[in-house]
């Protein structure tokens, strides 16, 4: 006892459900005293599903059509005669079992008296007096392609008779449904590679032989147009060559091209030889059964020429697994509304796959789905789109991975650029600051020469002042020159208090220029932060990096140079309060020797009293006061000649003070704290 499993893909889902629960019933579909909510929701999948169904059925009509209407061009400009088509619409008619109507083709064209017509032209005739018209189940469709091929074998097949690896015609017609069916919904039809693959990895599996991927790769190899699909012409000429079958009997490929063209084109899910208990003598007869989607059927025998029964398969159908009694194994039962069936397989892999097929059949049908192989051959579709989908998407993927590494390497090479222009920056700022360095060694030698020449001029003021002490005998001259001197206290008085007013103001003025300087120190941290801050986001913007780097740049070197011009304002500040100090205490030096002098010489000298040597201080010396009236005449007498020496005096002095600030203002000399 044999039997054929027509859908591996689908017995082995529910295996192992069968080896856990081999004793338990298996149902599939909703029983009879299910909820109307889900037979409300079956009727209306079926009713969509029907609609599909008709569509599909539609589309493998209109495939093999394509081929008889190719056949009659023979001209291949892609018309045909009227003539032709009238013919070809007659044979459809009978064929598809419709009335057929001579003078509608006539009426069709009444308007195009042009000649041949084309595949688009012909089309609204061939859907609206053929195909609407067109109702399943009434005719037999191998007869519609049985037509179709033979139209299309007399022009395009022509295989070599002399070799003994050519197919049969009835092989080769076989093989041009399965093409027609598992080929594309695009004109012309061409089979995908992957279908090809399918395809004949069921005709070895029916062979019972391995299928060799090698020599399919190599022949889609030699043809690069061959990787987007092949025509049904190129599928027989590669199936003829012999490649495939590998020399193998042709009654034996004729067996397993007739066994996988049933299983796909008949839509046979399973078919072999089963014992089965009668209803009425409840005896066990063997019979052949022959599963699809829609029903099974049992025969006498394995030619199918006597039928014995039909069973109508629907959602509230189920199948369980019997133990075994009356000398039968393996038992199940079928049960439907009405009956139930028992039978018996060989064995309980048998069984399994007789009830995972019958599973599967029931559940197309609850799905609304008339074909198993047209739903695989949509996911394979679905999956080859997946596939597609995600090479585009891996190459877009990796397209962008580049456009980022190739955008990557040259921000790193922007960031070498700006690294090194960094580095020249900072060695040009060394080089300023070195040569800063040098420009204020070099002021601070010039500042120390200046002071040795203060120094050696005060040495020679003290010398000059020493000579003057020596002079006692005119110290009647020097009473004028006292009150000149007084004048000039006054002036170093009043110098003094505008000395401190000014070192008050360059103390508010540095204290302010040391504010503006801490300020510009902090605003130059800020402008470093941002700087580093704005180094790292060179990888993710490239505009905004040189503009941003620009302005930085430019404030930076705006704020460096006013922090110099504020640590120069604050050196000049500082050498400013220094010189301010400086004179202030010169003043107050000044202001002490004339004191000195003063109180030296404001002691009068009295009667008898012998004058003092040019060598002796002016300790002894005392100025007579105005009450004396002794000196009265004298002191206005001589006063005129010594008012006219100490302005003398006073101007020189004068000079030689004013001189001097002169050169240090010239010279922008400073004061190092």
């Amino acid at each position: 006892m044999s039997s054929r499993c027509r859908c591996p893909q689908a017995c082995n889902a529910t295996q192992q459900q069968q080896q856990q629960s081999a004793c338990l019933p298996v149902t599939q579909g909703p029983r009879v005293n299910s909820r109307g909510k889900k037979k409300t929701d079956t009727q209306r999948r079926k009713s969509e599903n029907n609609g599909v169904a008709e569509m599909d059925l539609r589309s493998e009509l209109l495939k093999s059509i394509w081929y008889g209407f190719t056949a009659l061009d023979l001209e291949k400009s892609g018309k045909v005669s009227k003539s032709q088509l009238k013919v070809l619409s007659h044979n459809l008619c009978t064929v598809l079992s419709i009335p057929h109507d001579p003078v509608a083709l006539e009426e069709h064209f009444r308007d195009d008296d042009d000649g041949p017509v084309s595949s688009q032209g012909y089309m609204p005739y061939l859907n609206k007096y053929i195909l609407d018209k067109v109702v399943e189940g009434s005719f037999n469709k191998e007869n519609v392609d049985e037509l179709c091929w033979t139209l299309t074998a007399k022009k395009n097949y022509q295989p070599d008779r002399s070799s003994i690896s050519v197919l049969p015609d009835r092989d080769a017609f076989r093989l041009w449904c399965l093409f027609n069916f598992l080929s594309e919904d695009k004109y012309p039809l061409v089979m995908v590679p992957d279908e090809v693959e399918y395809l004949l990895k069921k005709i070895c599996m029916a062979m019972s032989i391995e299928f060799n991927c090698v020599e399919l790769d190599d022949f889609f190899s030699q043809d690069s147009g061959h990787q987007n699909g092949i025509t049904v012409w190129v599928f027989l000429q590669m199936m003829n060559s012999g490649k495939i079958t590998r020399a193998i009997d042709k009654s034996i490929t004729s067996m397993a091209i007739e066994e996988v063209y049933r299983e796909i084109v008949g839509d046979v899910l399973k078919e072999g030889y089963l014992w089965k208990k009668g209803q009425l003598r409840r005896n066990w007869k063997e019979r052949w059964f022959t599963l699809r989607p829609s029903n099974l059927s049992y025969y006498t025998g394995e030619d199918r020429k006597d039928c014995q029964g039909n069973i109508v398969l629907d959602g509230n159908c189920c199948v369980e697994v019997l133990p075994d009694r009356d000398g039968k194994r393996c038992m199940f039962c079928l049960k439907t509304l009405s009956k139930t069936y028992e039978m018996s397989a060989s064995d309980t892999k048998q069984r399994q796959e007789w009830t995972a097929a019958i599973q599967t059949a029931i559940r197309l049908h609850v799905e609304g789905k008339t074909s198993l192989h047209k739903d695989l051959k949509l996911k394979r579709r679905e999956q080859r789109e997946q596939r597609e989908k995600r090479r585009q998407a891996k190459e877009e993927e990796l397209q962008r991975l580049r456009a980022l590494q190739e955008e990557r390497e040259r921000k790193l090479a922007e960031l070498e650029l700006l690294k090194e222009a960094q580095k020249q920056a900072q060695v040009l700022m060394d080089q300023d600051e070195q040569r800063r360095r040098q420009q204020h060694e070099q002021l601070q030698r010039t500042l120390e020469i200046q002071l040795r020449e203060a120094e050696e001029a005060r040495v020679s003021m003290q010398a000059e002042m020493a000579l003057k002490e020596e002079e006692a005998e005119r110290q009647r001259k020097r009473i004028q020159e006292l009150e000149e001197m007084q004048k000039r206290l006054e002036e170093a008085l009043q110098q003094e208090i505008k000395a401190r007013l000014d070192e008050e103001g360059f103390r508010y003025a540095q204290a302010r220029l040391l504010a503006e300087e801490e300020e510009k120190m902090k605003a130059l941290m800020a402008l470093q932060e941002e700087q580093e801050e704005y180094i790292v986001k060179t990888q993710r913007e490239k505009q905004e990096l040189k503009q941003e780097m620009e302005v930085k740049s430019r404030a930076l070197d705006e704020a460096q140079r006013q922090l110099e011009e504020v640590r120069a304002n604050r050196h000049r500040v500082d050498q400013d309060v220094v010189a301010a100090q400086r004179k202030l205490r010169q003043a107050s030096t000044n202001v002490k020797h004339w004191n000195v002098q003063m109180n030296r010489l404001m002691r009068p000298i009295g009667p008898g009293e012998k004058r003092p040597s040019l060598g002796s201080s002016f300790q002894s010396f005392q100025i007579p006061t105005q009450r004396d009236p002794g000196l009265r005449l004298r002191r206005k007498s001589g006063s005129e000649d010594q008012s006219e020496e100490s302005k003398e005096n006073v101007d020189n002095r004068t000079g030689c003070d004013l001189e001097k600030r002169h050169s240090h203002a010239s010279n922008g000399d400073m004061d190092i704290p």
